[in-house]
């Protein structure tokens, strides 16, 4: 994959640059770019792209969409696929010869954190519990708990990781981050069965991997203190759903998840009738529009040298 990619690469001097993108708020963004951009929205639950569509160098699928061969068969041009995400496992050698892969990586740092202390308050302050009761017309006075000196784990030692652990500094909690290599003020994932017991909140926020995948597991989650939380902002697989919906069943534990497996969750899947696990799902949309002004996923950026003639 190249260090960095230019407008030229995707599209010629004297062409028009042709984008597929999953929203209608996307296509404005991306015609902003350039006058010479032109996008579409499209959506492969609608079928594969026709038209003016099948002319596209650059596509943007869907966040936790797939592409399937048909879709590619019909973009003969294609020269660039940008994903909504920084995990590009899905789509790593899918793409035909000559179409380059780019994930988001980075882009999303800001939002996400953002997420998880979001969610992380949230849930410490009961406010998923007070929506539920004013919508049933109950006055429910209780007591919660905090992030104000709370000891807080963060799983994922990375750009994002270290993030969330600014943003949640503010409440003076005791934060440990958590990583595959023990180093200067990171613990190694090794040491997670005696630094569980005594968090109050654990954070994933760890890429897809042979080792991430599954690493919370029935052990995991009985490692941890009754009453704690887990705030999953990494990825659904990451965290074993049976074990959780076991452990949330009791009452045990609570849970305020960005990603689930499966995802979507199906309509009656019992997370979403569990008060202990609000899904609070952050749009990829709005990430990729927030990455797209602040010029953080490169190739949009370079989109901005395509010069009207």
């Amino acid at each position: 994959m190249p260090a960095a990619i230019s407008g030229t690469d995707v599209v010629r001097a004297d062409d028009v640059l042709t984008v597929l993108v999953p929203s209608t708020a996307l296509v404005q963004a991306v015609e902003a770019l350039s006058p010479r951009v032109r996008a579409f929205r499209f959506d492969p639950a609608e079928g594969v792209p026709t038209g003016d569509a099948t002319q596209a160098q650059v596509l943007v699928p869907r966040g936790g969409g797939d592409l399937t061969d048909e879709v590619l068969a019909a973009l003969p041009r294609l020269k660039l696929v940008q994903l909504m995400s920084a995990g590009a496992e899905r789509f790593v050698g899918r793409l035909p010869e000559g179409v380059v892969l780019c994930n988001a990586r980075g882009a999303h740092t800001p939002s996400t954190a953002e997420w998880a202390v979001t969610a992380t308050l949230a849930a410490q302050r009961g406010i998923p519990d007070f929506v539920r009761a004013q919508d049933a017309g109950r006055w429910a006075p209780s007591t919660k708990r905090s992030l104000v000196g709370a000891k807080v784990l963060i799983v994922g030692a990375g750009d994002i990781g270290r993030r969330i652990g600014r943003m949640m500094a503010g409440f003076d909690p005791e934060i440990t981050y958590v990583a595959r290599t023990a180093r200067d003020g990171v613990r190694s994932t090794d040491e997670l069965p005696e630094l569980l017991p005594d968090a109050d909140v654990v954070v994933l926020i760890v890429p897809v991997t042979p080792e991430t995948t599954g690493l919370v597991d029935a052990a995991f989650l009985a490692a941890m203190k009754d009453g704690a939380l887990l705030v999953n902002a990494a990825r659904g697989v990451v965290v074993d759903t049976d074990a959780l919906l076991a452990e949330l069943r009791t009452g045990r534990l609570r849970a305020a998840l960005d990603v689930t497996e499966p995802e979507p969750l199906p309509r009656d899947h019992p997370l979403l009738a569990l008060p202990q696990a609000p899904k609070h799902e952050v749009c990829p949309d709005t990430k990729l529009l927030d990455a797209i002004k602040s010029e953080k996923v490169s190739p949009f950026a370079a989109l901005k040298n395509l010069k009207s003639e």
